[in-house]
């Protein structure tokens, strides 16, 4: 659907500076995501931390001709055959034209929200009700403020069902989502930890949550939960469809679930009527997102026999977005999880984003769309659109209806085959080699296949890296600060472990300030790799002084013999006013110059030449994750805010002053001054050791089982003793992946089906053996090493370490596996 965009400035109340005409068919809130400049309407938003006016000039260049903004930039009148609207707030704006645009739907529409267990609702859903109706729904976890808006604007003349998950994370934010989305149907997932920081209690969050169903006909939730059921009854939910465990007079109640082997049948009542179903799964949350569903589907009168069929093809939610390494200098992305257009469109700009060296390749493999509403024709040129508009170098189309529709894709390099096994014999596969390639298809063509064909082969253990993760950790700090104070996110150690570039590239698309390194490789590596933010070398060496100066990588400078050399070689490259970062001992006596005694020194040095000028000076407390350190971080600051601002003093350009790490952002809020560091938070990991959002998880897979006598022992050097008869596995993991010999001899554990599942015996290079006497396990099993379900800070506790060594540890010989929702 398409809007003229008089119409528009109409709808949100802005006044129009521009007479051009214009349909408008894509809202873009963010410049890099741009596709089809002629249809694009852009939203300015306005941030704490950024501004979207700034980009108006780069996308005008771009083709794109309309903007809704709140100021006229100030050579306005220079723009030709332009579209201003301007309106007190860019995002409100941008809300109230989703708000009118729903208006104009009477279909049902299901609203999601709780803690967990939105987008597998909302995904089941679709999976349960697209054989027989056209779904419309939020592209992966679309759920925020601005999220929500771009969400409900994909519904369109041919939807009969829209479906639109709604998250918060902190009070008021509710009412907005609500009259946007304006839900028939609700479902409340759970209530849990998350976002709770914003809120005074569980229940001031469950009643915010509610808020999104205040006028709608139904209400799916588990009525055994008393937080979510005293919130329902507080916001006046008249029309409840309560589900139950343990009360036979709720309306749906759940009379018993069997698990067996990897199923799980449910039975219930409903109504007084008897059903059953069975899901491929055993795990709680999918047991309770399956009741979730089935509550919608029995409301929306689907039969008991028609919701058992499906609920027993439901397949896996594919929330993530993997990236790997593949074979023959080749990227992988891999989104074979689903297929139709909107996802399309997200998984191109993910790739698009990815910056990589401009020899490599970008290509698509792309099966057959399903369930899309529109007559293939249609469907396949808006393919053939967004293809273009994204420069992808070559298209690989993967099923009938692609073959029969070839001549709609403009690509000059194509290729289509009627099936996987096809396209895997053929030239066009055998001949892949340094490219990007996006693996993008339905479920049902086993794409799984091409990435197993494509993927660098490896030994079976992996750490799988939570990119979403990251940023949720990166926000959760980031609330704690002033909007003003910038931030360096640390990635040295090749990321903490996790894989610097990835991170890098997710970081800089999230706009913080500086990235920090150890050594100048790391940071030409990421140059490399297309990274273009402010990177600070943290360990500059003097033979490092040309990569420093090749890939703009900006030098820490503790001593003045380092100083003094930095400045000779910077004078004899030609370089002025090149930045540096002036390190300070305030009491960590590991590198730095002294604050009582070198500073006048120091500022007679720097401003004797004008190769250098300072851009930050920063120091380093102690211990800020100790309340018994309080007194001497005060004397730290103390010593540091006195000879920071010397040196301020001593120049009229702005010197970036920080001294806060990861706990310090915390503890000591008023001492945030212009930038912090965030380090180990990053990763996950606060200053109490405690799990924020789990980043990195070490995983392997069960080689061999033994059974082995109690009189036996196992291992080398017979150090692996048995009380009993028993089962040991041998897991591909062992010291040289980073797996620590001191964990081995039951004083650790890893876990097995969720299960723990002791080291016995000495670990060895390659290997490590664990009991799993008393688990259902079977040869290839997953095994858990540390992460969503063990804490890496378990390890780091029985080690008696910090989680730093434990994540630096994993060797590069461990295969990285990045995704994202």
């Amino acid at each position: 659907m398409s809007y003229n965009i008089l119409k528009i400035a109409t709808l949100i109340g802005g006044q129009r500076v521009g007479n051009a005409d214009a349909e408008i068919s894509w809202l873009l809130t963010d410049s890099r995501s741009l596709a089809f400049p002629d249809e694009t309407l852009f939203f300015a938003l306005k941030s704490e931390r950024n501004d979207g006016h700034k980009f108006i000039a780069d996308l005008y260049k771009r083709g794109v001709r309309n903007f809704v903004v709140q100021t006229l930039p100030e050579d306005w009148q220079h723009y030709r055959d332009v579209n201003f609207i301007v309106v007190k707030d860019s995002l409100k704006a941008l809300q109230r034209l989703a708000e009118r645009h729903r208006d104009d739907f009477n279909i049902p529409i299901i609203g999601i929200t709780g803690s967990n267990g939105k987008t597998m609702v909302k995904e089941w859903l679709c999976q349960l009700l697209s054989p027989s109706m056209k779904i419309t729904r939020s592209p992966r976890s679309y759920n925020s403020q601005i999220g929500v808006p771009l969400s409900v604007w994909l519904l369109h003349d041919k939807s009969q069902v829209g479906i639109f998950e709604a998250g918060i994370s902190k009070p008021g934010e509710m009412d907005a989502l609500h009259d946007i989305i304006q839900p028939t149907i609700g479902v409340f997932t759970n209530i849990g930890m998350a976002h709770q920081e914003n809120f005074t209690s569980m229940t001031e969050k469950c009643d915010e949550k509610v808020r999104l169903f205040r006028d709608a006909r139904i209400v799916v939730y588990n009525g055994d939960d008393e937080i979510i059921t005293d919130s329902i009854s507080r916001g006046g939910i008249k029309s409840k469809l309560a589900w139950s465990r343990t009360n036979p007079q709720q309306i749906f109640f759940i009379s018993n679930i069997a698990t067996s082997g990897s199923k799980t049948e449910i039975s219930y009542t409903y109504k007084g009527a008897e059903g059953k179903y069975t899901i491929p799964f055993t795990d709680e949350a999918s047991i309770e997102c399956s009741i979730a569903c089935v509550g919608v589907c029995l409301y929306l009168k689907l039969t008991p026999e028609t919701i058992a069929d499906r609920m027993a093809k439901l397949e896996p939610v594919g929330m993530r977005m993997e990236v790997r390494e593949g074979q023959h200098g080749c990227t992988l992305i891999n989104d074979s999880y689903n297929s139709d257009i909107n996802s399309l469109d997200i998984a191109l700009d993910f790739m698009c984003r990815r910056q990589e060296q401009s020899s490599r390749k970008r290509i698509l493999i792309l099966s057959d769309i399903f369930q899309s509403g529109e007559e293939p024709t249609t469907l396949y040129k808006k393919v053939n659109e967004l293809i273009t508009e994204r420069g992808i170098d070559q298209f690989v189309g993967i099923g009938t209806e692609l073959c029969k529709h070839a001549s709609l894709i403009t690509v000059a390099d194509k290729d289509f085959f009627y099936d996987v096994d096809d396209f895997l014999m053929s030239d066009t596969y055998s001949s892949l080699h340094n490219s990007v390639i996006l693996i993008k298809g339905a479920r049902k063509f086993g794409f799984e296949h091409i990435t197993e064909q494509l993927v660098e082969k490896v030994h079976e253990t992996v750490l799988d890296v939570n990119l979403n993760a990251v940023v949720a950790n990166l926000n959760h700090f980031r609330t704690f600060m002033q909007p003003e104070t910038k931030l360096v996110c640390m990635i040295k150690a090749d990321g903490y472990g996790a894989g610097a570039v990835e991170l890098a590239k997710t970081l800089q698309d999230h706009n913080v300030d500086y990235l920090a390194i150890a050594v100048a490789d790391e940071g030409a590596e990421l140059r490399k790799n297309g990274i273009k933010s402010n990177i600070i070398v943290m360990n500059p060496e003097m033979s490092s002084f040309k990569t420093l100066f090749e890939n703009r990588l900006e030098p820490e400078v503790y001593s003045f013999r380092l100083l003094e050399a930095l400045i000779k070689a910077a004078r004899k490259e030609g370089f002025t006013n090149y930045p540096i970062h002036i390190k300070l001992d305030t009491g960590m006596h590991r590198l730095g110059f002294n604050p009582e005694t070198d500073i006048e020194h120091l500022l007679e040095v720097l401003k004797g030449q004008t190769a250098l000028i300072p851009r930050s000076v920063f120091s380093h407390f102690v211990g800020s994750d100790s309340d018994g350190f309080d007194d001497f971080s005060a004397t730290q600051f103390e010593l540091f805010d006195r000879a920071s601002r010397k040196i301020q003093d001593a120049y009229t350009h702005k010197i970036l002053r920080h001294i806060n790490n990861s706990a310090g952002i915390m503890h000591f809020p008023e001492r945030q001054l212009d930038m912090c560091r965030l380090g180990l938070g990053l990763y996950g990991i606060d200053r109490d050791n405690k799990i924020i959002n789990n980043v990195s998880t070490l995983k392997t897979t069960i080689l061999q089982l033994r059974h082995v006598a109690k009189e036996d022992t196992v291992g080398y050097s017979r150090k692996g003793t048995l009380n009993r008869d028993s089962v040991i596995a041998a897991i591909p993991i062992g010291y040289a992946d980073g797996l620590n010999r001191h964990l081995g001899n039951r004083r650790a554990y890893c876990l097995v089906n969720g299960k723990k599942a002791e080291y016995v015996g000495n670990i060895c290079m390659d290997v490590a053996l664990i009991d799993v006497t008393d688990i259902d396990c079977k040869e290839g099993d997953a095994v858990e090493i540390f992460g969503d379900n063990l804490p890496v800070t378990v390890l780091s506790d029985i080690l008696d370490t910090i989680p730093y060594e434990v994540l630096t540890s994993i060797s590069p010989r461990v295969k990285r596996v990045y995704f994202q929702d």
